[in-house]
Formats: structure tokens, sequence, C-alpha cells
């Protein structure tokens, strides 16, 4: 009957399922016992450069090169502490997958109920669609940059992908993680190639890792924008919430003795330097980003943060900083090297958003469906907004249709500022928990302290910039009403977040009390029969 059952499973496309993470690979890479540090960590390499391309997607360039132009090296700081923030947040995620055996999603569901589980999956999900929206948008533009594809043709290649990540399921996952980290390399290698030409003042680099008042302040306002407006940008582009799920589920994926705590321990260890290097690679790509807008063009030279103006930035000699960069880019090596780095980021997010979605499926609503399916119905998803921005430009101007689609990709990412909490704040709750993580892999007080402070932090950030993204969706030409509207609406879906936030923590505090309970039942009734035994 058993079999029988798994078989009308696997014949149908879609069906219920409450195993391990990401079965398919879940435990599968060998890992070496007492082999050495460096041949160890190799074997664990691979999961946190997953994890790091959500933190050098396509949605962070334009934050990143425009606080640059606008503020010189002021929000360098901004970005170095958002990257230590996501190692540590990180850090949690692989533990919580190590030592639990469950991916944040499930370790979620089973703490709420159903209802609640349905609308936090909902939620993630309208997230994880957010950053497909721009991966879409970075793809389509390097197509057509790249190859001269028209805009609405690139859109529609992007959703052949699909094909793309079905051939790679069936290479490994191993090799997957070698195709990412490469990739991740190509980006790296385009930014330090033309950081380098342009010949910054590396002694204001460093200054600008130090953070001061003048970072957070409302003044002074150059483009539109203010260093906290510029601030907030960074972060909200850099902490994505679907990379919690993703590592706790993928830090799974290494085979080891889960009854040993020195293996535990060991895996633990490992995973979190792993992470910890490939979120290192994330923020030079962004301090590099940064360093871009300061060094590589000309102050105040780039009107257009688009992928569409920075491309063409990039091909005007009259734009960037020295002459050494100003005969290169005649030659239109600096454009492409551009477009080629955005196509690349655009391929790793697609494969790593594709493992998010299906990890947030199966723990939220116990769902589970095979990925090339996963990710198509995503991606047409996605394609939508994209395609409709397009065609209902089709017939304005080149500047107009580039506006749309990069007004498009910026307000997609609101959705980030709602599901980040409830990702960080049952993260932090989870791992701080000893019926959880047990005494010895529980948080201690500094990482504690650090997680509230942070999380806190964030949250507070995100929810003080909602009102900011709200007026976007109304363009440069707003009104005074059209700005009073999107203030009443942010101040009511704040307002929604927070009632939705209480009834989640509620929710996982009484599933984590009985837990608890349950955990000391257990152990009485172990007591109570080595008792009977021993009588």
């Amino acid at each position: 009957m058993l079999k029988e059952t798994e078989q009308n499973h696997k014949q149908r496309l879609i069906h219920h399922t409450n195993g391990t993470s990401l079965e398919e690979i879940n435990g599968t890479v060998k890992v070496p016992q007492g082999r050495g540090f460096w041949r160890t960590l190799f074997a664990y390499s691979g999961p946190g450069a997953l994890v790091a391309v959500g933190y050098m997607d396509p949605g962070n360039w334009s934050t990143s090169i425009t606080g640059g132009q606008n503020f010189q090296y002021l929000l360098m700081s901004v970005i170095l502490m958002s990257s230590l923030i996501a190692m540590l947040l990180q850090y949690m995620a692989a533990k919580l997958g190590i030592v639990s055996q469950m991916d944040l999603a499930q370790a979620i569901r089973a703490r709420t109920s159903k209802r609640l589980g349905l609308v936090l999956w909902i939620l993630t999900e309208l997230a994880i669609m957010a950053t497909d929206i721009a991966e879409v948008i970075g793809a389509a533009i390097a197509l057509y940059l790249l190859f001269d594809i028209p805009l609405l043709v690139a859109v529609v290649i992007t959703i052949f992908d699909v094909l793309l990540l079905l051939l790679l399921t069936k290479i490994g996952f191993r090799k997957i993680e070698a195709l990412v980290v490469c990739l991740i390399f190509v980006i790296l290698f385009v930014f330090v190639y033309q950081v380098v030409l342009s010949n910054p003042v590396w002694s204001d680099v460093i200054k600008g890792l130090i953070p001061t008042p003048a970072t957070v302040a409302n003044h002074p306002m150059i483009g539109g924008q203010t260093p906290l407006t510029g601030a907030l940008g960074i972060i909200g582009a850099t902490v994505m919430p679907h990379n919690l799920y993703l590592h706790s589920a993928v830090s799974q994926t290494r085979k080891i003795d889960r009854h040993d705590p020195k293996n535990i321990a060991e895996a633990v260890r490992f995973s979190t330097w792993d992470s910890n290097i490939q979120l290192t690679m994330a923020f030079l790509v962004n301090a590099l980003l940064l360093i871009m807008g300061v060094a590589v063009f000309k102050t105040g030279t780039v009107k257009d943060p688009s992928f569409f103006g920075l491309y063409q930035a990039l091909s005007d000699p009259a734009t960037l900083s020295n002459a050494g960069l100003a005969a290169i880019a005649k030659s239109g090596l600096l454009s492409t090297l551009f477009a080629v780095a955005l196509l690349a980021s655009g391929q790793n997010s697609t494969i790593t958003g594709t493992l998010t979605g299906q990890v947030i499926m199966e723990g939220f609503i116990h769902l589970r469906m095979p990925i090339w399916l996963r990710r198509l119905v995503t991606r047409l998803i996605s394609v939508l907004p994209v395609l409709f921005c397009v065609w209902f430009t089709s017939g304005k101007s080149t500047i107009e249709e580039h506006e749309a689609l990069n007004n498009l990709m910026n307000n997609s990412q609101v959705f980030l500022a709602f599901a980040l909490p409830f990702s960080m704040i049952p993260l932090l709750m989870m791992t701080n928990s000893q019926a959880e993580m047990g005494d010895r892999f529980k948080n201690n007080w500094l990482v504690k302290g650090l997680g509230w402070l942070s999380v806190i932090g964030l949250t507070y950030l995100n929810l003080v910039g909602l009102p900011g993204q709200l007026e976007g969706f109304f363009g440069e030409q707003a009104t005074p009403a059209d700005l009073l509207t999107a203030d009443w609406i942010a101040y009511g879906l704040i307002l929604v977040v927070l009632a939705l936030l209480v009834w989640t923590i509620t929710e996982l505090y009484r599933g984590n009390k009985r837990y608890e309970q349950s955990l000391k039942g257990l152990k009485n009734q172990q007591v109570s029969g080595d008792d009977l035994r021993n009588e």
C-alpha cells in the first residue's frame, strides 16, 4: 500500500509532503572526517554562495551606484553594517537547519496554525516574486544590450531559463554550487577591473566605512535623495527574507552524523565559515558598485541610474573620470562587461529563487511540485507585469520606456519590507530557544543581543521607509493629494504588519511552550522506564 501511495505521488505533478527539506538533495553531499581545515572547508563550501547571490542581485545595483554618485563614500558604512547583519542572520539560519533538521518555513509551520502558515506563505511568495521581477528586468535588459534583442522578446526569452534549471538538476547539486561560484567571480572580476582603472582614493574609501550621524541625516537633498533614504534603499536591497529560508534548507545538503553532537558542531562551524566568506564577496561587490558611482563616473554625470543609463554612461567617454577609462569606453568594453555581469547576476538569482520557492511551499503548506514546474509558474507570474510595462510603453519614447521598467523594479521591492520581519523574528526566537537548539547550540548572550538589535533596527527602518516607497508609485509628478494618499495607505499597511507580527509571535511562543512540555513529558517517561528497570 505504501509503495502504491509513493507511485501515485510521483505520477501527480502536485502532491502533499511533510518530509525533509529539499528532499532530493538533503544529505547528498559527502564531507570528509578528520582531513584538515582547508579540505573540510572546501567540502562545506557552496551553500554560502547560493545565499550570497541574493545580496548582489540586480536590485542592489542602482541603489549602490546612485548612493555613490550623490554622497561619495558616506554610505559605505551602511553597506558594511548590512553585510555584518547578514552574516549574523545567515549564521543563525544555517544553524537552525543543521541542528533542528528543519528549514525555517517548516520550523515556523510546526509551531503555528494552518491559517497563519497560509498567510505567511503568501507573504513570502510575494517577496520572492518581487525579487523575480528584478531578475526578469535585469536579464531582459542584458539580452537587449548584448544582442540587440527587442525588449518584449527578451522578456519572453527569460521564461525559458526553466530549461537551464531543469538541466542543472540532472547534473548534481555540487555542480550547481560550482556554477554559482563561477558566476559570482565573473561579476566580481568585472567590477574590480572597472574600479582599478578608475584609481579611487582608497583613504577616502576606508574613512567611509566608519558610520557618522551624517550617514542617516535627512539633509542634504541630492537628486531627490537624502543620506537617510539612500541608506534605507541600500539596506532594503541588501537583506532579503528569502535568503534565510534558503540557507536553513541548503545547509542540510551535507551528509553528517546527526546523532553525534561533535559532528553537528563541526557542520555549524564550517557552514559559518562558508557563509561568511561568500558574504564577504557580496560585500566587496556592493562596495565596488558604490565606488563605481564615485570614482568611475564624474560626479553628477549619471542622470539615469537605471541599467540602460549605466550602460550608456559606461559607453560615453565624457561621463568617465579619467582618460584611461574614457579610452577603453570608446571600444565598448566597459559597457559590454557591465551587461555580462548583469546577465550573470540574473541567472544566479534564478537558481536560488527557485530553490527558495520550493522550500517555502513545502514548509508552509506542505505541497510539492517538480522544480521545473515551480519555476515555470513563478516566472510566468513575474513576467506578466514586466510584459505589461513593456507593452504599455512601447508607443512612447525610449526614455519613458526605460523609466517605467526602472520604476517597476524599484517599486516591486516594497514587498520585501513586509516579509522581512516574518523571517527574522521567528529565526531569532527559535535559535534563542533551549528546547529547539539545546544548551550547546542555542544563541549565547552576545548573539541574542546583536540579533534583537539587528531585527528591531531593520524592522523599524523598513517600516519607516514604507511611506516613501509607496510615494514612488505615483512618480515624480505626484501631487500633494497623491502623496497624502500614499502615506495613509502606508500607515494602514504598517498597522496590518504590526498586527500580523503580534499574531505570529504569539503563536510561535505558544507553540514553543507546547514543544518544551512535550520534551519534558518524554524525559519523564524515560526516567520512569529507567526506574522500573532498576526495580
